[in-house]
């Protein structure tokens, strides 16, 4: 099923601000991060990871899916489809796999460092609050990259999809 444009429009506007708010979320996640990790004041270090919490907890998941969702919704309801080309089929991969890894990996992490602050002790690892938003804006810069880019073409379903269409055209050209 095609999507017609103005609904095509539209996904495609909540799709890039969901995708900006989740590439936006994941820099503050960073930058509380690294204010947690490098000062020396108990203060900055409970709020910082506080703010994390707040973030990954409330606004990170919804916004994750909701890219997840709208992405999978246009490629499917698109020319571009899921797995025709390349690049598609690797952000799709990607999301999926940097949502998941927020749900196993960041969060986790995150709630760690705040009860170990909580109760008075120092940050335990600084890993914890900072490799999850490393990994996640790495992966979202690449993403927008491939978006800009779309590199590396068909996939080889696109291509066998393809070829149908190019033969029947070459007929019609024929007659």
């Amino acid at each position: 099923m095609k999507l017609n444009r103005p609904a095509r429009r539209a996904l495609l506007v909540v799709h890039v601000a969901a995708s900006a708010g989740w590439l936006g979320l994941t820099l503050g996640l960073l930058a509380l991060g690294i204010a947690a990790a490098t000062t020396g004041s108990e203060v900055t270090v409970e709020s910082s990871v506080r703010a994390m919490k707040l973030f990954a907890d409330w606004l990170l998941l919804p916004v994750a899916f909701l890219t997840l969702l709208s992405g999978l919704v246009l490629s499917l309801g698109t020319v571009w489809g899921l797995a025709r080309h390349r690049w598609v089929y690797t952000k799709f991969w990607l999301s999926l796999a940097t949502t998941t890894a927020t749900v196993f990996a960041l969060r986790p992490g995150v709630n760690s460092a705040v009860a170990a602050v909580a109760t008075g002790r120092p940050l335990p690892d600084a890993g914890d609050v900072l490799y999850g938003p490393i990994v996640s804006l790495s992966a979202y810069v690449f993403m927008t990259v491939i978006s800009v880019l779309k590199p590396w073409g068909l996939t080889r379903r696109g291509r066998r999809l393809r070829a149908p269409a190019r033969k029947q055209t070459n007929i019609t050209a024929l007659i």
